[in-house]
């Protein structure tokens, strides 16, 4: 599922700000309002990007979420032989939007 950032900025009931670390300076956001989970997107429905976290941060600034995490899902396990785990290889980390940018 998405959500427009302009429609996300009006919203005052979002749990958390999700930002996925995909590659070595790929990160995209999502959010999470209660069970669900939206991608966040821009006007005319393109997943946002950035090439840094603060550069993600700085898109959604406006965004009012009650905490912020970085989510990275890992494929070495997979890429090196080793056994498939049952819940994959996810990372979270709760982090804060300092305001660096």
């Amino acid at each position: 599922m998405k959500k427009t950032l302009r429609a996300l900025t009006k919203l005052d009931n979002i749990d958390t700000l999700v930002i996925h670390s995909l590659d070595l300076c790929l990160y995209q956001a999502s959010v999470m309002i209660g069970d669900d989970e939206f991608m966040v997107t821009d006007d005319i429905g393109n997943l946002i990007r950035a090439h840094s976290l603060l550069a993600i941060q700085k898109q959604c600034q406006n965004i009012k979420a009650k905490t912020q995490m970085m989510r990275q899902e890992s494929a070495y396990d997979e890429m090196v032989g080793g056994p498939e785990k049952g819940e994959g290889n996810r990372l979270e980390v709760l982090i804060s939007d300092n305001k660096l940018y």
